[in-house]
Formats: structure tokens, sequence, C-alpha cells
């Protein structure tokens, strides 16, 4: 008998998520020394975590022979206080990725239907088909940004779940305006369906929507955001939904006991509180991001202006080029799993690490 003859149907048809290519694999592959090789794919933290951070888990060390806290209140409590919200609005988990799982755990069906922008994060479709709810892709307009109406005429009677990023991963871009968002949220709460607003690159945009607002005024809102990237906490895992209370009642419910370790909720309590740390990296990302405008610029290549950590450049074959700067020890991202084949995605390292990258793709163009 054939696993495919007794598996689940939604399982068997997912294409598994495919992340940024680690130095370890590259280095064993190639034959190249570890640590020449430059890593741009993956949206990181080039500052690394908060010295904070890396003295807390020293201390929380000796104790990983007790189970954590189950639900995480010390650093529930600070999110909360960091966000302007109640206790019992918060839920956290091992990345945002988790939280979006719960979410699809409490919210879908096979009868389900969620609507988010075709160049989106690829999270979105592989939960939402793991739970069998139909997926719906809405084009964005010619400036990269969401088309309003298209979302609007998108939603029906079977939509739950309406996915909006700001800032949007792969493209960069801030995608609603506060009035759009506004707009938004007043049809999600009039179809009885829940907007969520994925916020893992807010530190680097210059103007988000007030998205926690709505969540304060109890509206079908789910707000996510991550430790991940500004955070420099990546390897740890440490993600956080900010939602009414009756619905992060039910996202506990969801989730598995013990869902984030003791190390992970030490770190994250003191990057929180290292805001020198945020503001050091948010200045090393603009002044990373002018780098590359400025040799994008000489070098004739058209990108997408970006408010991340992060930008998708145009040179051609992009998967192509993503293997020659592999093959030089520079390891970008390629576009084509986001339907964009001409284009890769860079994220923003230290100054010596985006002047490699600018040396390497001028050598492979």
């Amino acid at each position: 008998m054939s696993i495919e003859s007794f598996a689940n149907q939604h399982v068997l048809e997912l294409v598994a998520y495919q992340p940024g290519k680690p130095i370890e694999e590259t280095a064993r592959e190639l034959g190249l020394n570890p640590h020449d090789i430059v890593k741009l794919a993956s949206n990181e933290n080039p500052l690394g975590p908060s010295p904070k951070a890396v003295e807390a888990i020293a201390r929380a060390a000796a104790g990983v022979n007790i189970y954590p806290d189950g639900a995480a209140f010390r650093l529930r409590s600070a999110i909360a206080e960091f966000c302007g919200v109640e206790f019992g609005q918060t839920v956290v988990g091992t990345g945002s990725s988790e939280v979006i799982e719960l979410i699809c755990h409490a919210l879908l069906n096979p009868r389900a239907e969620v609507v988010a922008a075709k160049h989106a994060f690829s999270m979105y479709p592989i939960m939402s088909k793991l739970f069998g709810a139909a997926y719906v892709e809405v084009p964005n307009k010619e400036d990269w940004t969401h088309d309003l109406d298209g979302f609007l005429a998108a939603i029906t009677e079977n939509t739950r779940v309406v996915f909006i990023t700001n800032t949007t991963n792969p493209v960069g871009t801030v995608v609603l305006s506060h009035e759009e968002m506004e707009m938004l949220v007043d049809v999600a709460q009039k179809h009885d369906l829940f907007l969520i607003g994925d916020e893992a690159y807010r530190e680097f945009s210059d103007n988000p929507p007030d998205t926690l607002k709505f969540v304060r005024e109890g509206r079908n809102v789910v707000v996510l955001r991550t430790f991940s990237k500004a955070y420099g906490l990546a390897g740890l895992r440490v993600g956080y939904g900010i939602a009414p209370e009756p619905v992060c009642s039910m996202l506990h419910k969801a989730r598995a006991p013990f869902n984030l370790h003791v190390l992970a909720q030490e770190a994250a309590l003191a990057a929180l509180e290292d805001r020198e740390h945020v503001r050091r990296t948010v200045e090393n990302n603009k002044e990373g991001m002018r780098f590359y405008e400025q040799a994008f610029r000489e070098m004739g290549l058209e990108w997408i202006p970006s408010q991340g950590n992060f930008i998708l450049v145009k040179v051609g074959r992009g998967k192509q080029v993503f293997q020659d700067m592999l093959a030089r020890g520079v390891i970008v991202r390629a576009q084509d799993g986001y339907g964009l084949p001409e284009w890769i995605r860079i994220s923003v390292g230290t100054p010596a690490e985006n002047a490699r990258c600018i040396e390497v793709l001028k050598e492979v163009l």
C-alpha cells in the first residue's frame, strides 16, 4: 500500500516551504569555507541579536531541565505593555508562522476561502491549503501595492481570512494606506471575517498604518509581529499576535503546550527592552538601502523601493543569477517561486556584505 492511498490529500498537494539556502549546506555542496560565504537570502539581522538577549540566554541556559512557563506570562505582559493592549489580547508562537497556523486551525475548514495578494508570504497558501481552504490571490497594482478594489471583489460569503502584509514580502512595499485599512476593517466586520495584518517588517517602515487601534476597539483584526527580523532572534523562533481577547483565547486552545521554550522567552524579553539595538539595526538598514539603490542606478537595473530589510531587483534570469552568485559564495534569493522569475531578492547586510554582494552581482551580469 502506498502512502498516497491513505494520506491527507491536502498535504499531498502542498509544495513545501523553501527557506533561504543555509551557509553550511552551501559550503558542503560547493567546497567553500563557510566563513567566506555571505548570506543575504533570509532577511536576517546582520548585526546579530541584542547583546542583552545573548546575556539572558546564558543566564537561562542552566534551567532548561525545567519546562518553561506555558503561558509565557512575563513575555506576554511585556508585549502587552509595549503594544498598549491587555494581557489577554496577546498570544506567542514559534515565529509568527506558528501564529498563522493557529489562526488557520481556529478559523478554516474545507468550505472556507482565504484572500491574499498574489506576491505574498508563501506560508499563507501553504497553511490555507493544509486545512483544505480555497486560496484566492489578488493581483497587485502597477506600483506593487495591494488593489483594494480587487480585495473587495474577491470577498465572498465563504471568506474567513484576509491577509494584508505591511511591509509585504518579497516586494517590500507598504501596501495599504491608513484610510484603506480602515475601509477593509469595516468590510471584515460587516462580513464576519478576519483581517490578518502581518507586520514582520514594521520596524523598517516609515509610516505603517496603526493596526493595533483596531484590536483595542475589538474589531475582527489580528496583528502579527516577530522577533526574527529587527530584533535578530530568527534562530530562536519567537513571534506574537495581538487580537481581541476572545480570538486570543481561541488561539491558545489550538497551540501546543510549552510552544515557546525558556531561552526564547528570556531572549525576547531582553531584546524587547533593547531599543538601542533596534535603532542601530534600522539605521544600518537605511544606509544599506541607499547603497543598493545607488548601485542599481549605476548598473541600469530596475528595482522596487523597499520599506523592509530586503530589496527586489530585476536581473533577467533570476534563478541563473542566484546560482552564479551562489557559486561565488554569495547567497541571495531567487523569486521564481513567487512568480517573479526575472527578479532576485537581496537582504540588506553589513556595509562589507553589501559591497561584496554588488561586486559579485556585477561579475555574474
